[in-house]
């Protein structure tokens, strides 16, 4: 299943959903409203109207969060709603909502807002290997030993398609192509052997960044802060697609563009550490929650720190996972607020 949130403009305002892409891409493609789909396959059951409504906002909800912490039972009344759809070939359910909508109408909305933690990970040897030379420093020993992480800021979670902003303390831009896990159920002490059963799906993830100050924060000793976790910066989409639909997460190409012109040639083949070590790691005496996500980390060549290019105002990155799809956002500066010397 291909799900995204997204959001429909209404008499009263925007109205949020969260759907199944059904056909094409987010760009032009076809989404089944689960919520819509589901109420008119509980009227075809012959629910009355006031059992539906009590009923369905719990099997159905409408964010990515709610769905994954549902378990089974939110998956399972999905699948049977979008089975029953594409039988009797339903527009609308039993209190007038579209069941499908074309994506060029709607606004993409992140893969998933407000999870309970955004761990970004450093799994791609060559991405070390490209930059810690331009540090002048060796790859530290401890890399190999444990696949450490940063935590960013989930309320500076992104969308495809959504413009993203130079922060006031920066003058360039950077760009770092990741994919990402979302876990579908809690844990404490998980099992390597285990922990790809905790997983609900993968989204595309570009970690946008601050260089500069990114650089003088780390000289500290701690891991990135304001160089991170700008508005919008953490872009989680198009879609996350369940992991049951990709057979082999760790056989994916991965192509990364910026204005046309290909920067990055890679594939999640190429991690040194998997998925299955990251959550063994992070849950080790630690409560992960479903919901969380787990960043890849930098594909080798996945950034402009690795080649001395950067981001200009303006500036269009296309990233494509094999088997999820391509995150697409602008840079554009910022007009509204002058710039911030003193972060620098």
């Amino acid at each position: 299943m291909r799900l995204l949130q997204y959001a429909t403009t209404t008499d009263q305002g925007p109205r949020r959903h969260l759907g199944a892409l059904v056909e094409g891409t987010v760009d032009d493609g076809t989404i089944i409203d689960l919520s819509a789909a589901g109420r008119a396959a509980l009227a075809h059951e012959g629910l009355s109207a006031a059992g539906i409504r009590d009923l369905w906002p719990h099997l159905a909800p409408v964010t990515m969060l709610a769905f994954v912490q549902g378990g089974r039972r939110t998956r399972d009344a999905a699948d049977r709603a979008l089975e029953w759809i594409a039988e009797s070939g339903a527009d609308r359910d039993g209190f007038g909502q579209a069941i499908r909508h074309d994506t060029a109408g709607i606004t993409v909305l992140p893969s998933i807002t407000d999870p309970p933690m955004l761990r970004d990970f450093m799994a791609f040897e060559k991405h070390l290997k490209n930059v810690f030379p331009r540090l002048g420093r060796e790859i530290p020993d401890e890399w190999y030993r444990r696949p450490v992480y940063y935590k960013g800021n989930t309320a500076s979670i992104g969308a495809h398609g959504q413009d993203v902003a130079f922060p006031v303390y920066a003058d360039q831009l950077d760009l770092e192509f990741e994919f990402a896990a979302i876990l579908g159920r809690d844990g404490t002490d998980i099992a390597e052997s285990d922990a790809l059963d905790h997983i609900f799906g993968y989204t595309v993830y570009d970690d946008f960044s601050a260089r500069a100050v990114q650089a003088l924060e780390m000289t500290v000793g701690l891991g990135p802060a304001k160089g991170k976790d700008f508005h919008g910066a953490h872009v989680l989409g198009p879609v996350v697609v369940t992991a049951d639909e990709i057979s082999d997460p760790y056989a994916l190409s991965m192509t990364g563009i910026v204005d046309g012109e290909t920067w990055t040639v890679g594939s999640s083949a190429d991690m040194h550490w998997r998925f299955e070590q990251m959550i063994n790691y992070a849950s080790t005496d630690e409560p992960l929650r479903a919901g969380e996500v787990f960043g890849s980390g930098t594909v080798g060549d996945g950034s402009g720190a690795e080649q001395d290019r950067w981001l200009d105002p303006g500036a269009l990155v296309e990233l494509t996972v094999e088997g999820i799809g391509t995150l697409r956002n602008r840079v554009v500066a910022r007009a509204d607020a002058p710039h911030r010397e003193d972060y620098l």
